[in-house]
């Protein structure tokens, strides 16, 4: 359940940055390139932030 809500909230953020850049500033693509590079270190270390805070606010363990 926890991974699919971190691969939920990665990509809803990533098209939102999309949105954002496209109709108000080319600048939010660094917060799409900032989640592609957590997701990237997440795989790589097996440690994401994402799962540090859903484990704090809704004590999911999974």
């Amino acid at each position: 359940m926890k991974n699919r809500i971190v691969r939920a909230v990665a990509g809803t953020f990533v098209l939102i940055s999309l949105l954002l850049a496209i109709y108000i500033n080319i600048n939010w693509l660094w917060f799409t390139a900032f989640v592609g590079a957590n997701l990237l270190q997440s795989s790589i270390t097996k440690w994401c932030l994402m799962d540090t805070i859903l484990e704090r606010v809704f004590k999911i363990n999974n």
